[in-house]
């Protein structure tokens, strides 16, 4: 069978079970969760051993040190998967909720039911833990999925595959419920992105290469940012200690990952106290910083930054550093340069801190806590699709909620127009 007629397949299967997992009862779909979290756990060694092939694949191809660490199944992340699928499970079901119910002057009653969007289709590189965050998103929204990881995860990716068609076996749902690709061709994505009779929407998680090429070949809407470049910026009315304490923990937390800061902003009248503490602990944790001409009168042995340094996604142990005159400059800072992603400001002054949330327009925004936090699992939403930096349907990490839409319905009782 060539790739178009099974992809066209996979769409035939997945349609014809989202008209049941449209229909399936929240016990039966949480049973399916939570099985597909016993299974996970219970094959952790053979999923390890699965990963150990992909990674060992990744170093003979030398992909870059960000890929690998995505790339790793650990002990803990296999926990993590399990738990996630876990905290799927608890959440309330959102399927068939009503609401804003109301009486119209005719007699009528008008309100909204939370319906699924059918079938999704998930486009992602590297990270096996998406196919496990996906198929729990999905099912418990009652979405059938059409999952496609990278080519470099191909042995991960199969191994939580079989661990989600026991789960569904077990609850009594279709197999065909989540599907895993199993071909690496990469004609796959384009047949995947062209099937609206068979999928509905597309998520693409990983690179800005992919998901520029997703968002402009696609002929189905797609959830998606661009980038994570992510601001931190430090008030000269902040906290010294707790300022340090985020801008360290927003880049060194992880590198790779979209929520990660990639720019330190700080305000002139404490820049220097601020540097003076935060300095040392990035160059131990071997952070190259990249600044402005004021920082480097501070800091004389950093790298000049240059314009395209603020507009990018490092992705590694690398971040620019401005000093800005104030939270305004700083505000217009990351209108210039960011992507709408996550931004933060630490600071002691309330009206500041309203300030911030009001005018910078990112589809998450903080105060006081590090850009690491932008994240489903840490937002209860139990685990993400993805986050999207758009401003229709959903925007930020898309959780259940995200993965389903809405459709009026109207009681009466022998109603007629007149």
């Amino acid at each position: 069978m060539n790739t178009m007629d099974y992809m066209q397949e996979l769409g035939k299967q997945a349609r014809a079970a989202a008209r049941h997992l449209a229909v399936a009862t929240t016990e039966r779909k949480n049973t399916a969760l939570l099985r597909i979290a016993d299974a996970i756990e219970s094959r952790a060694a053979h999923l390890i051993e699965a990963n150990q092939k992909d990674l060992a694949a990744g170093t003979s191809k030398h992909l870059e040190p960000a890929l690998m660490d995505r790339l790793e199944l650990t002990p803990a992340r296999i926990g993590a998967m399990a738990n996630g699928l876990r905290q799927v499970a608890g959440l309330a079901d959102p399927i068939g909720t009503i609401t804003d119910l109301m009486y119209r002057p005719s007699g009528i009653q008008v309100g909204k039911m939370r319906v699924p969007l059918g079938v999704v289709g998930i486009i992602y590189e590297s990270r096996p833990n998406v196919t496990a965050d996906a198929a729990a998103l999905c099912l418990k929204s009652g979405n059938a999925a059409i999952l496609r990881g990278g080519s470099e995860a191909i042995q991960s990716n199969q191994a939580i595959a079989a661990c989600i068609k026991t789960g569904l076996e077990q609850a009594g749902l279709p197999c065909t419920s989540i599907q895993v690709v199993e071909t690496t061709n990469r004609d796959a994505v384009g047949e995947l992105i062209r099937m609206p009779d068979y999928v509905d929407v597309i998520v693409p998680r990983g690179g800005k290469g992919l998901i520029e090429r997703i968002s402009a070949e696609a002929t189905i809407p797609v959830i998606k940012h661009l980038d994570g470049i992510c601001h931190v910026y430090i008030d000269d009315r902040a906290d010294l200690d707790k300022a340090c304490n985020i801008a360290f923990n927003s880049k060194t937390q992880r590198y790779g990952t979209c929520n990660t800061m990639e720019c330190l902003l700080l305000a002139a009248g404490i820049a220097e106290a601020v540097l003076k503490l935060l300095a040392p602990l990035y160059r131990e944790a071997g952070v190259e910083i990249r600044g402005c001409k004021k920082s480097r009168a501070i800091l004389p042995d950093i790298k000049a930054a240059t314009e395209a340094d603020y507009a990018t996604e490092y992705l590694a142990p690398i971040m620019s550093l401005k000093i800005v005159t104030n939270m305004e400059e700083a505000i217009r800072h990351i209108a210039t340069y960011g992507s709408q992603h996550t931004d933060c400001i630490v600071t002691e002054d309330y009206s500041r801190a309203r300030q911030f949330l009001r005018e910078v327009d990112s589809s998450s925004v903080m105060v006081n806590a590090s850009t690491r936090f932008a994240d489903g699992y840490e937002y209860g939403l139990g685990a993400e699709i993805g986050i999207s930096t758009d401003k229709f349907h959903a925007r930020g990490p898309v959780g259940l909620e995200g993965l389903t839409s809405q459709k009026f319905i109207v009681l009466g009782d022998g109603h007629i127009r007149t």
